[in-house]
């Protein structure tokens, strides 16, 4: 278990941030979390819709820039 909310518990739990503290700018995104600057700026007042936009662009991140095993 991670911790964050599973993917059927959208409104009962607050979504909880990506970071894993690796920080990092390394290409525009941060090396731990995949997420922008921008992203990174504006998470704590994001709502969880926005938070939720977020986590899937580092979704689609880690898919195309994670090295496979």
């Amino acid at each position: 278990m991670t911790g964050r909310p599973e993917e059927g518990d959208r409104g009962s739990a607050a979504v909880m941030s990506p970071c894993i503290n690796v920080c990092k700018m390394e290409q525009g995104l941060c090396a731990g979390c995949f997420r922008t600057i921008d992203e990174i700026a504006r998470w704590a007042n994001a709502g969880d819709d926005d938070k939720r936009l977020i986590l899937a662009a580092v979704a689609q991140r880690r898919i195309h820039l994670e090295p496979l095993p």
